[in-house]
């Protein structure tokens, strides 16, 4: 399969999955998706970050093994807002190993503290960082004031989501 040409055919949940079930747990098909994913043309990212949940719900040892390569997607500049959500999205329920949890964590409470973030982005951050706090509980109090302030002049959604993950940071403290 020509993962670029299926990807830029149709955008949808159903080209998604198909996709999906043909990288399946294929480490060299996970390889050349990735690369499309790190340094395909704008529109070709978008299209095919969607694919990295469907893998990742299904294979996560598979994203785990590239989970290094995956992070350092959130350091560039005009990441597509498609990429952060889907990257950020997989961290929830991923193993992220210690190496990255400084990083992981910066640019969480970043997006998460940015009124101009996408919803999703901001509620997939605030679960991420708050995991994190669990393992470092003297990170609890920063999650807390940033949940807190973004709370103000927000969503249902976000309210909803800040609701539960501050009733869990505030067992740590």
């Amino acid at each position: 399969m020509d993962i670029r040409e299926e990807a830029l055919k149709e955008h949808s949940k159903k080209q998604v999955l198909k996709i999906a079930a043909w990288i399946g747990d294929n480490e060299d098909r996970f390889r050349q998706y990735l690369s499309l994913f790190l340094y395909d043309e704008y529109r070709v990212v978008q299209r095919i970050s969607w694919v990295l949940s469907a893998v990742a719900e299904k294979y996560p040892g598979l994203v785990e093994k590239n989970i290094g390569t995956i992070i350092k997607r959130l350091d560039d500049t005009g990441i597509h807002v498609a990429v952060k959500r889907n990257v950020v999205r997989v961290l929830q329920f991923l193993k992220i190993p210690g190496k990255y949890h400084a990083k992981v964590f910066n640019h969480c409470i970043n997006y998460l503290s940015d009124p101009n973030e996408t919803i999703a982005v901001r509620c997939f951050s605030m679960t991420v960082a708050a995991s994190l706090a669990e393992k470092y509980p003297e990170l609890a109090g920063e999650v807390i004031e940033t949940i807190n302030i973004s709370m103000k002049n927000s969503t249902a959604g976000l309210r909803a989501r800040s609701k539960m993950v501050l009733k869990k940071l505030n067992e740590l403290i």
